[in-house]
Order: structure tokens, then sequence, then C-alpha cells
């Protein structure tokens, strides 16, 4: 997945004329008043500490606060729901990941579309994943826990969380690159699987960067590969997965800005200077650097509506190919 990596100056508001009668708030240039955030996923988690980030460095550079709303619940759709609604005025945004672009594979009834009633304004930041094995495992390269697999069909096993979310959706690519079959073990996310990938119990789990490459230094995991398009400045010495042969299995996890379909360009161009400017700042892009994001981005608003819309092909085509039906 090639993106260009544009981060454009922001331009002045425009100023307000000296009116010859008191101003309406209308009157006055976006934002005139608070704007809105909603924050489908958990409290804490890395999407919702990358949007308050940006929010308060946005709330800081702007007339007006951006304040994050959270209404979680129904894999995010809740959240997106309520923007998908909302009046496309600027003061109703959304702030999401790659899990957006699954929902309608994992959800039979919906009560908004996502591709035609959100409006992406910028992708934000790429993340990768690491591939991770028991650090007493036998495999010393992909190559090698690829031929263990192929070689002995579902006795290998892997960690799975379902839901649609970024370990699901790299898990199943892997699967599907390297033409293998596992035993999946469900589990309640990547973090109660760890202990018992540290003894061996499961064979292999994905991880974001930022945790995988911490377990694989702490002992605790082996890093096979990571499965961003370069290798990662934090461990240099694991390879890709294109290096490792499986070019097919590049992944990045995104977070992105949406607004209601119904948003003048004009207005979502501005607010993609702003947030543009604001992933420029040095402190800015430190943080989210130390929290996992290889690739810091800030794309303008075309380029992030061609690349999600590419995301919802993709990811659906895997998802029915995998025979994951709605529910």
């Amino acid at each position: 997945m090639h993106r260009r990596h544009l981060l454009a100056a922001p331009l002045a508001l425009p100023a307000l004329a000296t009116p010859a009668r008191a101003p309406h708030a209308q009157d006055a240039p976006w934002p005139n008043r608070p704007v809105k955030v909603v924050m489908p996923y958990a409290a804490g988690g890395p999407t919702d500490v990358i949007c308050r980030l940006l929010c308060d460095r946005l709330s800081q550079r702007l007339p007006n606060r951006f304040v994050v709303e959270t209404r979680t619940g129904a894999g995010g759709n809740i959240g997106a729901s309520v923007v998908a609604k909302a009046v496309g005025d600027g003061y109703s945004l959304l702030f999401s990941n790659i899990g957006l672009a699954v929902v309608r594979a994992l959800y039979a009834s919906l009560d908004y579309d996502p591709t035609r009633d959100l409006k992406p304004v910028t992708i934000l930041a790429e993340s990768p994943m690491v591939l991770l094995v028991p650090p007493n495992a036998p495999w010393r390269t992909l190559a090698e826990f690829i031929a263990e697999a192929r070689a002995n069909p579902g006795k290998l096993s892997y960690v799975s969380a379902g839901g649609g979310g970024a370990l699901q959706l790299v898990t199943l690519l892997f699967l599907k690159a390297a033409g293998v079959r596992m035993e999946e073990i469900a589990y309640r996310g990547s973090a109660p699987a760890v202990p018992d990938l540290a003894a061996g119990t499961v064979s292999m789990m994905y991880d974001a960067g930022a945790t995988g490459f911490s377990l694989a230094r702490n002992g605790q995991a082996r890093a096979l590969a990571v499965s961003s398009p370069q290798r990662s400045p934090v461990m240099p010495e694991v390879p890709t997965m294109a290096e490792s042969g499986l070019p097919d299995a590049t992944f990045s996890v995104w977070q992105a800005f949406f607004a209601p379909a119904s948003t003048p360009d004009a207005l979502v161009a501005q607010l993609q200077r702003e947030i543009a400017a604001v992933l420029a700042e040095p402190a800015v892009r430190a943080r989210l650097v130390e929290m996992g994001a290889e690739r810091i981005i800030g794309t303008p608003p075309a380029e992030a509506q061609a690349f999600v819309a590419a995301e919802f092909t993709r990811w659906e085509n895997l998802l029915r190919d995998a025979g994951i039906k709605p529910q």
C-alpha cells in the first residue's frame, strides 16, 4: 500500500469583517462553537489516546474546543451512526480506524452506510503489526514457521480475537497469503494470550508493533516478521513480510477523521489542513512514534477518500473469502 506523505501548511482562518449589526453565530468563521469528536471505541485504547492527543492540540490551535465524546458499542457502529446522521456543518466528527472498513461485512443490519454517509477527512498515521511465536519455538524464520504449518495442517495454532479488528484481519491475511491451515484459539484480544504464547501453548500471535516488539525484547516472544512495507527502526533486525516471501501479507493499522457526507468540501479541506499542521509538530510526532506509529501522514481529503474506499473493498473481499458472513 503506497501513500504519499503530504503535510500541508495550515491556512489562516478567515477574518471577520466588521459588521453593521451584531453578528450571529453562523456569520463567524468555523469553528465558532465546540466541535464534537465521537470516539466509537473504548477509552484508554490506542485509537482513543491518539484521538485525545490530536483534539487537545486542535483545541489549542483553533478558537473553540474539540470535545471527545465516547459512544461505544456494536463494533463502533453506534458512534459511527451518530456522526453519519449528523448535520454536515463541521461540528460533528468521527475518529475511527481500520475497523470501520469491515462493519458491512460483519453486520447484516446497519442503520447507516459508512461509504455513503461518511466522508473521510484525512488518514493520520499507520502502525505495523508483528508476527510473534513462543520464545523457545524451533522456528527462527518465517519461512521455517510456514514450512511447519504446511507440513502439518491444523497442528499449529494462532490467537484469534474475532470482531473484525486488526488482530483478526492481519491474521486472516497471513493465513491466506501463506496458504496454511492452523487451529484458531479465541481470546479477548492479544494481551490475555501473552502468557500462553510465552509458555508455548499457542503457536503464533500478531500484536501491535509497540507492544509486540516489547514482548520480543523482554523474552516473552520471538518476532519473526513485521507487517509494514519497511523494517521498523525499533527492531531493524526483524524482516518485513515481503522480505520473508509474503508481500501479500503487508498490513498497517490506520486511524482517520471522518465527517458527515454532507459536509462541504471546503470545510473538510480546512479541517485537514489544521490536522496536518498538528501532525507536523515535533512533540506530536514524537508521541505518535512512541505509541507505535511509523508513518505519520495527514493525507489530503481526496487521497484519504480513495484510500478508505480501497480498504473497504480489500477487507470485505478477505472476510468473504474466509467464509465470514454478516450477522
